[in-house]
């Protein structure tokens, strides 16, 4: 399939893009090998391939959820810029 020049030049336009002429007769020829690329794909025989979302298998790492002692307050709060209390301290952002 060969796009023709008006072709690509309505698809600048839907896209927004101001293209020269060196850049219209580019695009041309590379949307029409895509195409042409697409069209020899749908030649191919997939009857017999599962549809998948991921080219391979995808594996999630999991790691035992084992509990462990927390922080004790001071050492949370030891580099706090500013502490109350107990807490972190933070400038108030809601009026």
């Amino acid at each position: 399939m060969k796009l023709d020049r008006a072709q690509v030049e309505k698809i600048a336009l839907l896209a927004r893009l101001d293209l020269t002429a060196a850049e219209t007769e580019t695009l041309s020829t590379q949307l029409s090998n895509i195409l042409n690329y697409v069209d020899d794909l749908k030649s191919l025989d997939t009857s017999n391939v599962p549809p998948t979302a991921h080219a391979g298998p995808v594996r999630t790492p999991l790691r035992e959820d084992v509990p462990h002692a927390c922080l004790d307050v001071e050492d949370a709060l030891r580099n706090a810029p500013d502490r109350g209390g107990d807490a972190f301290r933070v400038p108030r952002i809601i009026e």
